[in-house]
């Protein structure tokens, strides 16, 4: 099948390639670290320590070499009624929500890895192809719209001088990364977009944002810190804590495995290559059971900070792992140049992101595909921007398996005879499921019917309940008329859940020595043969 995505093809997978693209993830992984704690109303600290941990995890033991994780918005969008709710379960001024952060996550951990087990994570794989192209759209809107934020001071946006210099430093250091793979491809255009921005702005005195004042301006005072330690959590074991973190921990498990898998499947696309979905799951798991024991804040998928380490060249495990260690090593002792970095080059990396994310062919299939299609692309697209993934997900899965059914519902037909004894034959055509009952129902004739009649499902399938209920109460309405029903080239599993059918309809095993009702009547067939 033709792909919809466009993207440039990255550069092949080298030591180099992985340690150089890790380098740069690991910049782009700060600011947005940072930001994502405050959003969930914990220290960046915590973040930047769910980042590294969900980073270095998934890296090792992940399904899809090459993808990122790390602290993301999705998951902090919960985390802030946890977080406060929490804070009001405990003592006054004992800010208990962060412990109970740490105790969801260790259950939304089990959650993760018991859906990896259990073999659910190759549910993804069918996801409709218009799903993902809204998911991928969607979620480019979203990366764009959050990087608005780093055009404003406080509430107000940049004016004059401060607001040229940021879209001059942006646009500089989107010109880099545009033009640098048209002369080599040896090393990331990010990496050297986000440095020579950085040289500029440093040496050239120039006065605007940095990760320093970012951090400032939420209420942090910088990066720097220790290794992470292990703690238990602490809150009481108790069923009415149970009680409480249950529901969060399904909906972090649940929303941190669907942005996960969607971006696997995103990066399977771009990399034509092929991730497992359940080794991911378990890996996500895990990731985050080590966050609420270490401190971290945990995580997921990164569509972004994939994207970023895919286009510039990494491709196996090293990316992931460099990425996540080189963010340890800004932590512990490059902390003070880390946030000198200023943020208008972030801003154009992630620019770039959403460039190359878009999924611009949208625009070209438009009179191409189903209207049905556009539809679901439009809605799941919207309800990212104005929900969340995961939200907009269930919304196009929902919709486009609602448009399947309706579709095949209509392909229900019936070609009938009347052969020299008088019998009158039903050659279906079609699946028969719950959709298609009404107009498979409308093909009878049971009044004028003649005394016998046969129903042939040699080019059919009996789909489900619904259908077999179907055929139970038909086979009643031609008994209640002294007629008798032949029903032909059932599946085995339609017969032997059809129950009062099988008394007083009858399949030909005689034809069909496949299909039989009961064990009984089939012997009764052999012994007729012989």
């Amino acid at each position: 099948m033709k792909s919809y995505f466009k993207f440039t093809r990255p550069a092949e997978g080298t030591i180099k390639n992985d340690i150089l693209s890790g380098i740069t993830v690991a910049l782009a992984l700060v600011p947005e670290a940072v930001a994502f704690a405050f959003v969930a109303g914990i220290s960046p600290i915590i973040g930047l320590y769910g980042a590294f941990i969900m980073g270095l995890v998934t890296a090792i033991f992940g399904g899809r070499p090459g993808m990122i994780s790390g602290a993301t918005g999705a998951l902090a969008v919960v985390m802030v009624s946890l977080v406060k709710e929490g804070n009001t379960m405990g003592p006054d001024g004992a800010m208990m929500g962060i412990q109970f952060l740490f105790a969801t996550l260790i259950l939304a951990g089990l959650f993760q890895i018991l859906a990896g087990v259990t073999k659910m994570g190759k549910f993804v794989r069918m996801i409709p192809k218009s799903v993902m192209m809204g998911f991928v759209n969607g979620l480019a809107i979203v990366i764009f719209t959050s990087q608005l934020g780093m055009f404003k001071s406080g509430d107000n946006w940049l004016v004059g001088t401060a607001m040229y210099s940021m879209l001059a430093l942006v646009g500089l250091t989107m010109l880099i990364m545009f033009v640098l793979p048209k002369i080599t491809k040896k090393i990331p255009e990010a990496l050297v977009a986000i440095i020579t921005v950085s040289i500029i702005v440093i040496f050239g005195d120039i006065e605007t944002q940095t990760v320093k004042s970012f951090i400032v301006s939420l209420g942090g005072d910088g990066i720097k810190a220790g290794l992470p330690t292990f703690n238990f959590p602490i809150i009481a074991l108790n069923f009415k804590t149970l009680i409480f973190i249950t529901p969060y921990a399904l909906i972090l498990a649940a929303i941190g495995l669907i942005e996960s898998l969607m971006t696997l499947n995103l990066i399977d696309e771009l990399t034509e290559t092929r991730g497992n979905g359940n080794k991911e799951c378990i890996a996500q798991g895990s990731a985050n059971i080590l966050n609420g024991f270490f401190g971290g804040m945990g995580g997921c998928a990164m569509i972004g900070q994939s994207i970023i380490n895919i286009k510039s060249g990494g491709r196996g495990r090293l990316s992931g792992i460099t990425a996540a260690i080189a963010l340890l090593v800004f932590i512990l002792f490059a902390s003070n140049y880390i946030e000198m970095i200023p943020i208008a080059a972030l801003v154009g990396v992630m620019f770039m992101v959403v460039i190359g994310t878009f999924a611009w062919n949208t625009f070209k299939i438009l009179n191409k595909v189903p209207l049905a299609d556009i539809l679901v692309i439009i809605l799941v697209t919207v309800l990212t921007v104005i929900f969340d993934l995961a939200i907009a997900v269930f919304a196009g899965v929902i919709v486009s398996a609602l448009v399947f059914a309706w579709e095949n519902s209509l392909l229900i037909r019936a070609r009938k005879n009347i052969d020299k004894h008088g019998i009158k034959h039903y050659e279906i055509y079609g699946p028969l499921f719950f959709g298609s009952i009404e107009l498979f129902n409308s093909k009878f004739d049971v009044k004028e019917d003649p005394k016998e009649v046969v129903i042939d499902f040699a080019e059919s399938r009996v789909a489900d309940q619904s259908a077999i209920d179907t055929l139970n109460k038909l086979a009643e309405r031609y008994q209640k008329r002294g007629k008798m029903i032949h029903l032909r080239h059932l599946s085995a599993d339609c017969v032997k859940l059809i129950k009062r059918a099988e008394k007083i309809c009858d399949v030909n095993v005689l034809e069909d020595p496949d299909y039989f009702v009961a064990i009984d009547n089939y012997r009764q067939a052999i012994d007729k043969i012989k």
